[in-house]
């Protein structure tokens, strides 16, 4: 087992490890901006290392700063955290050439899954369900007018370096392909320095259900069950629950199977996810597979009892996993707290917190860095805090959040609190009747 793992990363998520680690009893190394000096990670880590000035770029970003950070604090292992560094082949082949475990993907799995086009072929020959579109990346502007008649439209166009909705367009018709292709270009090339294009039909109304897995160095691989993500704006999560309230039980043991099929033709080593589209009639197809530890992983956690950091620590150590598949026997639903206005189209609002007060009581996580007088930075992702509830139904789930959020008091700047307020209280939310079109016409 590792001796000392930094953490290369900050706010909720460095904290979350630096628990699990101290718990393991493995001493942990916070790395910190000069924008960060009093977040409660470098508090609570072991050690501290200034990394850089407020910028990401020459802070969490800056490689170099953080395995120098790791070689004169002796660090064995870095966690990247999600965000940042997570998914950077780069970095994770940095560590392994300074004898630095990385705790996630290798080089070549990063590189396999976070090109798109590559991704899916390679689900496609494992037998995993895949939307209908290009093979590989699209050459030109015609071969792309014909694929789309060939597919049918509606069709989306997606960039294979993409990320976060940069580089995808929605296509409804011939007229506004030409368009389409060329603005996705630009934005992909400007964003990712990579241009590269593939084409997927576009599936009306689906849900976003992902799938947790595990897989260790044996090369066998297990599932922890669904989460729904469908809830979302402009492709980031606001809210996530599990298990779905779409879900039935011939769903999650068809797509528990191809998610695990995924996993295993790969090899994946590390915890990570296979998101899938489902549609209205509950057929399900390959997306993505994210090779980190996911933001709403908590849930996961809640309705499994199991740690899924302390997991992702052992398997980076060697340890096999047990081998085990997961049902959900509780819910749980978690809200997203982040420094934004809700009634100002989501604004990012940093300054000064003046009040805190958590909710706490009986089924109620909250995951945060901040507290009275933090000074959140306008430098970063505008996350602050994370409410998890879990009880025995989803109504239940669902009363425990309405009652935390009540209780959660941030005073100083504006949050979406309010957002989740209403959002527990909305009747298509409420009836589990939403799909990702949901915030289309959810109005404040």
């Amino acid at each position: 087992m590792f001796k000392k793992i930094l953490i290369a990363n900050r706010g909720e998520i460095a904290l979350r490890i630096i628990r699990t680690c101290k718990e393991m009893g493995i001493k942990t190394v916070a790395v910190y901006s000069t924008a960060d000096k009093d977040s409660l990670h470098v508090r609570f880590a072991d050690e501290a290392v200034c990394i850089g000035p407020a910028a990401s770029s020459e802070s969490y970003l800056k490689i170099p700063n953080i395995i120098a950070a790791a070689e004169i604090t002796n660090a064995d292992a870095i966690h990247p955290g999600y965000g940042f560094l997570a998914e950077n082949s780069n970095f994770s082949k940095i560590c392994s050439e300074n004898e630095i475990k990385f705790i996630g993907a290798s080089p070549e799995m990063i590189d396999g899954m976070g090109d798109k086009a590559n991704a899916k072929e390679t689900m496609k020959k494992a037998g995993v369900p895949t939307i209908p579109g290009s093979v590989g990346i699209i050459p030109d502007f015609k071969a792309c007018k014909k694929l789309a008649i060939e597919v049918g439209y509606p069709v989306m166009l997606k960039a294979t370096a993409g990320g976060g909705g940069k580089g995808m367009r929605l296509v409804w018709e011939a007229e506004s392909l030409e368009e389409a292709w060329n603005s996705a270009r630009q934005e992909s090339k400007a964003a990712f320095g990579n241009d590269g294009m593939y084409m997927e039909k576009f599936i009306e109304d689906p849900r976003h259900i992902e799938i947790q897995i595990i897989g260790d160095h044996t090369g066998k691989a297990a599932h922890l069950s669904e989460r729904d993500c469908s809830i979302q704006r402009r492709h980031q999560k606001l809210a996530e629950e599990t298990p779905s309230p779409f879900m039935t039980k011939k769903l999650r043991k068809e797509m528990g199977e191809a998610a695990i099929k995924a996993a295993e033709a790969v090899k994946y080593e590390g915890v990570g996810t296979v998101e899938f589209l489902v549609d209205k009639y509950r057929s399900f197809f390959f997306m993505e597979m994210n090779t980190r530890i996911q933001v709403e992983h908590p849930i996961t956690e809640e309705v499994v009892d199991y740690d899924l950091i302390r997991e992702q620590i052992k398997v980076a150590a060697g340890i096999k996993i047990s081998g085990e598949n997961y049902d959900p026997q509780l819910h749980a639903i978690e809200c997203r707290i982040n420094a934004e206005d809700p009634e100002n189209d989501f604004r990012p609002c940093p300054g000064m917190i003046t009040n805190f007060h958590a909710p706490g009581g009986h089924g109620i996580r909250i995951d945060t860095h901040v507290y009275a007088n933090y000074m959140i930075p306008p430098f970063y992702d505008s996350m602050i805090a994370k409410v998890i509830t879990v009880a025995q139904t989803r109504e239940e789930a669902i009363a425990k959040m309405v009652r935390a959020l009540d209780e959660f008091i941030i005073e100083g700047i504006k949050t979406t609190i309010p957002f989740h307020q209403k959002l527990m209280k909305d009747k298509d939310f409420i009836s589990g009747n939403y799909t990702t079109k949901f915030m289309e016409t959810f109005e404040m």
